[in-house]
């Protein structure tokens, strides 16, 4: 086999070490779990609490691995565990994991938050090498979780319109329970004052009349036997 050939092989090979190899860890044990110090978020809400981890063996060394969380110390109590399943009683349907096997980062999700679930939590590694067997480490100062109130929700209520003097209407603004009242009120003003205007007119028709009847008949009186004009002077 020719050199050509042949290094293709080996640039593939060293390309396969190198991606078999953790990242690097900056602890001087070697191995490490990186967590955010602190995390805060609403009661009702949800938070996800990333971390990270590093070890000194290559990928193809490690068996098997798994995660697991416990709260509130560091020798505290199992909260997840992946290997074998487990979630405690007080975060059941609220905790998920975002994780898969071969990954060296991940977060841990809490949802529907609690006052409660203020507390430390600490993300531990198990890990099963061929040739050191298990080992097992975790984050030393954990996270703090602060949980704060739930933001209020506002709700705007229907608004009234203050009412207003006589008849006057600012705008377009009208109150739907005054204008019908306002409208009553100009119609009625007109009707009676229409009634007062004929009721007026009638009466001064009436008079004028009865005056008139008395004139004509004052004018057609007959001239009685016996009695006598009386004379031109």
């Amino acid at each position: 086999m020719g050199l050509p050939l042949l290094l293709p092989l080996l640039l593939l090979l060293l390309a396969s070490l190198q991606a078999g190899r953790s990242t690097k860890c900056r602890s001087k044990l070697g191995y490490e779990v990186n967590q955010p110090e602190q995390l805060s978020a609403p009661e009702g809400g949800s938070v996800q609490i990333p971390f990270s981890f590093c070890h000194p063996w290559d990928l193809p060394s490690v068996l098997s691995v798994s995660i697991s969380w416990r709260w509130k110390q560091y020798h505290g109590e199992t909260i997840y565990s992946t290997t074998p399943p487990f979630i405690h009683k007080d975060f059941e349907n609220r905790l998920s994991l975002n994780w898969k096997n071969g990954w060296s980062n991940g977060s841990l999700q809490i949802s529907n938050l609690r006052r409660e679930d203020k507390s430390l939590y600490f993300c531990r590694v198990h890990l099963t090498t061929r040739n050191h067997g298990k080992q097992e480490w975790q984050s030393i100062p954990g996270t703090n979780l602060a949980i704060t109130p739930a933001p209020k929700k506002t709700t705007q209520g229907p608004t009234t319109a203050a009412p207003t003097d006589g008849l006057r209407v600012s705008g377009d603004k009208r109150s739907s329970g005054s204008w019908p009242l306002r409208t009553e009120a100009v119609v009625a003003v007109a009707l009676f004052s229409a009634v007062l205007k004929i009721a007026i007119l009638g009466g001064t028709v009436y008079l004028l009349l009865k005056r008139s009847k008395g004139l004509q008949t004052n004018a057609r009186a007959p001239v009685r036997p016996g009695s006598s004009l009386p004379e031109a002077p």
